[in-house]
């Protein structure tokens, strides 16, 4: 069945420098070394956002985490994109407070709505602070984590499109590419803004849901087991995952957005190919050009790799306790 689509993928391809293919390759080859990275997240739309946060801080190994930015979402917990990108800052502070990091100039509010087209950016503080960063790279590429709608990082590509030579993104959104359809909540939200990323040509890692991060499953007597008492903030993640549901018996929860953060941390629990990137229509299917630059796309992951590092990781007691 012939889908159509409204917009055409090269118009939004001629907004953005063409990249020499080689060089955006090796652009996506699983990084070395410890990395830049800013995190855009939607905190309160559920409780894996929370579990990213703490996961991204607590890596510095690997990880030099130099900003958070709250990202918009509309579901039952919010009354609109604003609603929800305001519930998710304050969402960011809170648990920042708890594990005593220091916010001023560390979070910033992302998108109030959801991209009007395939052209005109929402104009954020996430946004600019995005084009801010990229341009203070020195060679080595700054890594945007992205694990809510994508709004703050298309916008970000729109506001300055010379940045898809300094970024990687690195976005938990969408199903796999053999998936029947697309329409994950991630991606759903802000059809345009997925479209910019994809058509844009930026060196992207792309994380799916269904048959990838839906592998990361946990429950309540797993988290208490190796999170409980450990410090105040493993309390805090437990009593939010416990209110997700009122039933425990049999129940678990997949803390899909660790996926991203896993990723950066161990590539090898996250095995992923270099693909040719899929044209989003706007029936939120895949449709497929291999004449199209290339996208690294995860494939599976090792479960119990990710949930031991991270929860050895939160576990770690608190000062002075």
């Amino acid at each position: 069945m012939k889908e159509a689509s409204h917009y055409d993928p090269k118009k939004v391809k001629a907004l953005f420098p063409q990249l020499d293919i080689a060089w955006q390759q090796k652009r996506l080859d699983p990084p070395n070394g410890k990395i830049r990275m800013v995190l855009d997240t939607d905190t309160y739309n559920e409780v894996d956002d929370q579990f990213a946060l703490a996961y991204a801080l607590k890596s510095p190994e690997k990880l030099k985490l130099e900003a958070v930015y709250a990202a918009p979402f509309h579901n039952s917990r919010s009354s609109g994109p604003k609603d929800g990108m305001e519930k998710s800052y304050d969402e960011i502070l809170r648990l920042l407070r708890i594990l005593k990091v220091q916010t001023d100039g560390f979070v910033l509010k992302g998108s109030d709505r959801y991209l009007p087209d395939l052209e005109h950016p929402v104009v954020s503080g996430a946004a600019r602070d995005i084009v801010k960063k990229a341009n203070e790279s020195d060679g080595e590429p700054l890594y945007v984590v992205a694990i809510g709608a994508i709004t703050d990082v298309a916008s970000a590509l729109l506001l300055d499109p010379s940045i898809i030579e300094k970024i990687v993104v690195v976005w938990l959104g969408g199903h796999p590419l053999y998936w029947e359809h697309t329409r994950e909540f991630n991606l759903k939200q802000d059809i345009p803004a997925a479209q910019v990323v994809f058509d844009s040509g930026v060196p992207l890692v792309l994380i799916p849901c269904m048959g990838v991060a839906s592998h990361l499953l946990t429950s309540v007597p797993e988290l208490e087991a190796c999170l409980g008492g450990k410090n105040a903030f493993c309390d805090c993640l437990i009593e939010l995952f416990k209110a997700y549901s009122p039933d425990h018996f049999a129940w678990a929860k997949e803390i899909w957005d660790i996926a991203a953060v896993g990723w950066l941390v161990n590539p090898g629990w996250i095995p992923s190919d270099l693909v040719h990137s899929p044209i989003l229509t706007d029936q939120c299917t895949w449709s497929f050009d291999n004449s199209r630059h290339f996208i690294r796309c995860a494939k599976s992951l090792s479960r119990n790799a990710i949930f031991k590092d991270l929860f050895t990781k939160l576990g770690i007691p608190e000062s002075g306790n």
